[in-house]
């Protein structure tokens, strides 16, 4: 299956946000997860002769990525739980913070808070562990397409995905207010902390909370539901989508537009 400038363009607005959600959360650094998608998409444009049938797309898409990752991402975690602990549990908690905003930045803040302390509980896993959890618990992947989309047998996928649910659920389970309503880590407390850290930051579009997402090809959850649900699994698959930065999109669209690509696509069958 071959595709032109125009249909990869409609190609790339139908599968980007299911992209970068699966770069970021394996990355947790923005700039890095825009490299890697970027080198996902222009790799299937330059094979785009190789293209699978619209049912197979994303899939076929999560494959590069998957590569791309293991030649980005270091063999061995790049954050710790003690790290994490260091991070947002080492200082008291703050509710001055939160008590001093009024919708939606309080909402905002709150969930950005959320979404990144989960993330960053994910990037304390190996590459390999983190996938394997990534592509089940939040990409909503079967057994059987997770383990073709990392190159290994389906037992050694439910090997690696049992170790890295043990160790997430280890790690959140006495901590976490979203696992237990009784566990002393919540996320009204931390805000404070976890901005004078800048491990989260007060800007940006309040945009998370526009749209209840629902379940895809790629996977997204009900984010506006914020009771505890006390199961990992449950978690971290309410997650919704992170917001595409739009200088990505934009980015690869004006190489697409420009031809850029294309003198690629020749260098390579020359």
């Amino acid at each position: 299956m071959t595709s032109g400038p125009a249909q990869f363009e409609q190609l790339l607005a139908e599968h980007l946000p299911g992209q970068y959600n699966f770069a970021i959360r394996m990355c947790l650094d923005e700039e890095r997860a825009q490299k890697v998608v970027e080198e996902t998409f222009l790799r299937a444009y330059v094979g785009a002769a190789k293209m699978p049938p619209p049912e197979k797309i994303a899939l076929w898409l999560l494959k590069i990525a998957q590569h791309v990752l293991e030649k980005t991402l270091e063999r061995k975690p790049e954050l710790s739980f003690d790290m994490l602990d260091e991070i947002l549990r080492s200082e008291a908690t703050r509710t001055d913070i939160v008590r001093s905003l009024t919708e939606p930045r309080r909402d905002f803040l709150l969930w950005e808070l959320k979404q990144g302390c989960m993330t960053s509980v994910v990037n304390c896993l190996s590459p390999g562990e983190r996938s394997a959890f990534v592509l089940s618990t939040i990409m909503h992947l079967s057994d059987s397409h997770a383990a073709q989309t990392l190159g290994v047998t389906k037992s050694a996928f439910k090997v690696r995905l049992s170790r890295a649910k043990k160790k997430i659920s280890d790690y959140l389970a006495p901590r976490c207010e979203h696992v237990d309503p009784m566990n002393p880590c919540r996320c009204p407390a931390r805000v404070g902390v976890a901005l004078d850290k800048g491990f989260i930051k007060s800007g940006g579009e309040v945009s998370l909370r526009k749209s209840l997402p629902t379940y895809g090809r790629y996977g997204s959850g009900h984010g506006q539901d914020d009771a505890p649900l006390r199961d990992i699994v449950a978690i971290y698959g309410h997650l919704p989508q992170t917001h595409v930065p739009e200088e990505l999109s934009n980015r690869i669209n004006e190489k697409i537009a420009s031809g850029a690509w294309d003198k690629l696509d020749d260098k390579k069958n020359s």
